[in-house]
């Protein structure tokens, strides 16, 4: 490793005598804080334990793709339904099958093609009871996350408990309860636990549509289920509808006997009143008596409203009788053109009667010819006034009279009408039972009959939209992502392995960590001698030393002599946390190098226990 081959020396100064002690109680405890290590601290560690992470990159790839490649592969088919909620408009009436509730429909449809019921058709048309695929082994589908990894590793090391079959017991599973149940067998019951837990259904959000799903390891059997459920699907909802049309059928045929006995009864309850109370047409002559009465009713209304008008305008009359002026402004007066005609005429010889006033004197012969004929005008305009009021007087009572002969009428009419009435409330009775009777009848045989037709019609509300192929690639396990996830893996693994292997080291491995961890300076490398010259203590004069290690040396000693020009010491202590780590080299080695830069050097051997300076120069102990 890099820390044997490359020894570090380090020096302390006079402030750091208290970090000889923390070397002396260890490397690991001796660091206050590491400072954040950047790209090429991390490529340093990875350099450092390329082999421990090479080792576990390769045997985690290698363990990944193994079990990938053991996977058995898995094919899975579609095909896809056009499920409708109405089918096509082929008649113009609304079958006795037709869905009444939307909310429900497709949820249901899709627990019907994950029904038991049929599965079991579906494996009967398909002869699947002895497949291998269902019959073997129950195998879960394999997940496709890649958590399967883990799960399958666990599952080879820890037993897994039985597995049991859903709806299976001892003895026999029963089917839905009815005339066709169907007692299944454990065996055909694990068959059907196999085929429904390898199918999926997957409606397509915002459409009518739903895929049908079979995963299988045989990749026609794939493709072969989905088609072949579709198919029992098809006929089993067509079967679900004839059932229905037949029940329908039948029980509106009973309905039509018993309304076809109440047809014939309440018709002849009718033609017995009809002889017993004389009354063929009673419904002609109510209508005539209606009519009448809504005529004579008309009629009244109408010569009620002209009395009332006529009344009102005979009590202005009454009270402008004896008022001149006030009757000249009646509205039946100032209606009437020839009074209107009258006062025009009378207002022309007043303006003429004016300007004569003012040239001819009172009894001028002219003066008097035109007041006679003013007085001879006004009197015949009163005649006239007093004609139109008698006139309007005269229609008042003539309005008065007739509105009383139709009340008269009107009364004698509504009393023929409830006699009438009291004749016909039993004969209406008996012809509106009859005539109900006859509509529910009508309405039944054509009901009966619709269902007839629509029970003969075999039109469904699926289509096959896509059949199922033979997929030509399993869809697990995929091999390029099980590649990705294994490599990731690998590398996420021998990565950690790396910052492990280097959390859990604590030896000094880098100049850098004599400062961090130690707070010594840093003086100089000293690299590894081979293991033939480190046997025994090689010096600087000998000549199998290599030029590298005497660098090494040449470089300390010129950091030592800048040191102890700086702190103005005259002597070095060569001191280690264990025997065996180089005391005896360094130190011999740094006095010949002192001594070949021309410095006086004393050397002494201060190990009291093993002292070895002497065999460093060859020389007796003594």
């Amino acid at each position: 490793m890099a820390d044997h081959r490359y020894p570090i020396v380090g020096a302390p100064s006079s402030e750091n005598a208290e970090a000889l002690q923390t070397v002396a109680q260890g490397y690991a405890g001796a660091a206050d804080e590491d400072d954040r290590g950047n790209l090429q601290d991390y490529l340093r560690i990875l350099y450092r334990r390329r082999w421990p992470t090479v080792i576990v990159f390769a045997a985690v790839l290698t363990l990944m793709m193994l079990f990938s490649y053991r996977q058995v592969s898995l094919y899975e088919g579609r095909a896809q339904l056009l499920i409708e909620v109405e089918q096509p408009k082929v008649l113009n009436f609304q079958p006795a099958t037709e869905q009444q509730n939307f909310l429900d429909f497709y949820p249901t449809q899709y627990k019907v093609l994950q029904s038991r019921s049929l599965a079991r058709r579906t494996i009967d048309a398909l002869d699947l009871w002895n497949n291998s695929v269902l019959v073997g082994p129950r195998q879960a589908a394999p997940s496709l996350s890649p958590m399967r990894y883990a799960k399958g590793l666990v599952s080879r090391i820890l037993p897994s408990r039985p597995a049991t079959t859903e709806g299976a017991a001892v003895g026999q599973t029963a089917a839905p309860s009815g005339e066709d149940a169907v007692m299944e067998t454990p065996q055909q019951a694990a068959v059907i636990d196999a085929f429904l837990g390898r199918l999926t259904i997957s409606p397509v959000k915002e459409s009518r549509l739903v895929d049908l799903r079979f995963r299988s390891t045989d990749p026609v059997l794939s493709a072969t289920v989905p088609n072949g459920l579709a198919k029992a699907y098809i006929e089993q909802t067509m079967e679900f509808k004839f059932d229905t049309s037949r029940e329908a059928s039948n029980w509106l045929g009973q309905r039509l006997t018993e309304q076809r006995k109440k047809v014939e009864a309440s018709e002849l309850a009718l033609q017995q009143y009809r002889e017993q109370s004389g009354s063929v047409a009673l419904d002609d002559r109510q209508n005539i008596v209606v009519q009448k009465l809504a005529d004579l009713n008309a009629a009244v209304t109408k010569a009620k409203t002209e009395r009332l008008a006529k009344e009102a305008s005979y009590q202005q009359l009454e009270k402008a009788q004896n008022d001149p002026q006030a009757l000249d402004t009646l509205p039946v007066v100032l209606g009437n053109v020839f009074v209107q005609q009258l006062r025009s005429e009378l207002a022309t010889l007043q303006r003429q009667e004016a300007q004569m006033a003012e040239k001819l004197g009172e009894k001028h012969v002219d003066m008097i010819k035109i007041r006679s004929a003013i007085q001879s005008m006004e009197a015949k305009l009163q005649t006239e006034v007093g004609k139109v009021v008698q006139s309007m007087r005269n229609d008042y009572q003539a309005s008065v009279a007739q509105e009383q002969s139709l009340v008269a009428a009107l009364e004698a009419q509504k009393r023929d009408a409830l006699g009438l009435n009291r004749k016909g409330i039993e004969y209406g009775v008996l012809q509106r039972e009859a005539e109900s009777n006859r509509q529910l009848y009508n309405n039944v045989l054509q009901r009966a009959k619709e269902t007839g037709v629509s029970e003969s019609l075999r039109a469904s509300t699926v289509r096959i939209v896509d059949y199922a192929q033979v997929p030509r690639s399993p869809i697990f396990p995929d091999r390029y992502q099980d590649s990705v996830i294994a490599l990731c893996t690998a590398l996420v693994c021998a990565l950690g392995t790396a910052l492990l292997f280097e959390y859990l080291d604590s030896r000094i491995k880098t100049p850098d960590e004599i400062k961090s961890r130690l707070g010594l300076p840093y003086l100089g490398l000293l690299p590894s001698l081979p293991k033939k010259s480190a046997e025994r203590t090689a010096l600087l004069i000998s000549n199998n030393v290599p030029a590298t290690f005497a660098e090494a040396f040449r470089h300390v000693r010129t950091s030592v002599l800048f040191s102890l020009a700086e702190d103005g010491a005259k002597s070095l202590l060569m001191t280690s946390t264990g025997p065996g780590e180089g005391k005896t080299m360094v130190s011999a080695n740094l006095a010949v190098a002192l001594a070949q830069a021309g410095n006086r050097v004393l050397l002494i051997d201060a190990d009291m226990r093993r002292p070895k300076l002497h065999f460093a120069f060859e020389e007796c102990q003594e």
